[in-house]
């Protein structure tokens, strides 16, 4: 019988991948390293030229692009440190630490997306990424992040006891469906909206890359989640259900309170209301992804974002030549 667990299991130091027991994280290993890519493989020359241009992205644009970036800098080096430093050496299932490793290099990727993106249009760098000092919206939800992940990161912490066990499901659940799978979200929104008027295509396309490695760390995420919760159930308490609910209702407050003071004006005719309606039924996605009960129940009113993350496997989306990565076969999401 094969006895691995993901968390408070055996010989966790020695990376032996068989028997293997948690084929999900083998299979987001392999996705992985399929849809690799690069930043620099991607043409910034028309967004250069737009960015310079006094009449192609009205000041609004700009201050959302901006405003934009500001988050996503700083976003993806906390959930790189949480994998690095909280996440990987409490798991003690190699197939899972095999894509740990890999969710690591993506975070550096997209975090070299970003540089690229501000590089390449000579914006200014240290308001970039000093900006989730100077905005509230960005510093409030990461700081809702780093403050959930203190109990991981203290040198004695130990899985093992009910209590612990909970608090890693907790950081999980904080950073794979609320991080990950809320937090980006109005922002990918924003990008997406550039794509749809033909604005600052290079970049928009780096983050549409980006949104499909999201996707995939929000999946093992909530892997990791459903596999921990069918090896000890007895983690799964009502209580801790109810909290993990609370949580994610703090986040979509946060959510759209970012969206509508960072564009009070609405963008590409996302209004306030649309983002805070998008942001919800975000929300009840993520927490219907671990079993828990839907806090909304409102549509979509963004159809168009489905289809960025849904794209057609046959299609070559940007006609650049980063799909090329992929051998044997088209892109993956």
């Amino acid at each position: 019988m094969n006895n691995r667990r993901i968390i408070n299991g055996k010989d966790a130091d020695v990376m032996q991948l068989y028997p293997m027991r948690h084929h999900f994280a083998w299979e987001a290993y392999m996705a992985g390293n399929s849809n690799h890519w690069l930043p620099t493989e991607i043409s910034m020359q028309r967004d250069i030229e737009q960015w310079k241009s006094p009449t192609v992205l009205t000041d609004d644009e700009r201050k959302a692009f901006e405003t934009v970036l500001g988050f996503f800098t700083t976003a993806d080096s906390i959930a790189a440190n949480n994998v690095v430093l909280g996440l990987y050496k409490h798991i003690t299932s190699p197939e899972c630490r095999m894509y740990l490793l890999r969710q690591g290099y993506e975070e550096a990727i997209h975090t070299h997306a970003y540089q690229y993106i501000v590089e390449s249009l000579q914006m200014d760098e240290s308001r970039i990424f000093n900006m989730y000092r100077e905005m509230d919206a960005i510093y409030n939800k990461d700081n809702m992040v780093l403050t959930l992940n203190e109990g991981i990161f203290d040198p004695n912490f130990k899985t093992g006891t009910l209590e612990a066990d909970q608090k890693f499901v907790e950081n999980l659940f904080v950073f794979s469906l609320i991080m990950e799978g809320i937090f980006f979200y109005s922002s990918f929104a924003v990008m997406f909206g550039f794509q749809r008027q033909n604005k600052l295509t290079g970049s928009a396309e780096q983050i549409q890359y980006i949104m499909r490695d999201e996707s995939q760390h929000l999946n093992f995420g909530v892997n990791l989640i459903n596999g921990i919760k069918e090896e000890q159930p007895e983690i799964w308490t009502p209580a801790f259900q109810q909290h993990l609910v609370d949580l994610v209702k703090r986040a979509v407050v946060l959510e759209y309170t970012f969206a509508t003071e960072v564009f009070p004006k609405g963008i590409f005719g996302m209004n306030a209301a649309g983002f805070k309606q998008y942001i919800e039924h975000i929300a009840d996605r993520r927490l219907a992804t671990v079993g828990l009960p839907l806090q909304y129940n409102v549509d979509n009113p963004f159809p168009w974002m489905s289809e960025a993350v849904d794209l057609n496997k046959e299609k070559n989306f940007f006609e650049t030549r980063v799909t090329e990565y992929k051998t044997g076969g088209q892109l993956n999401w």
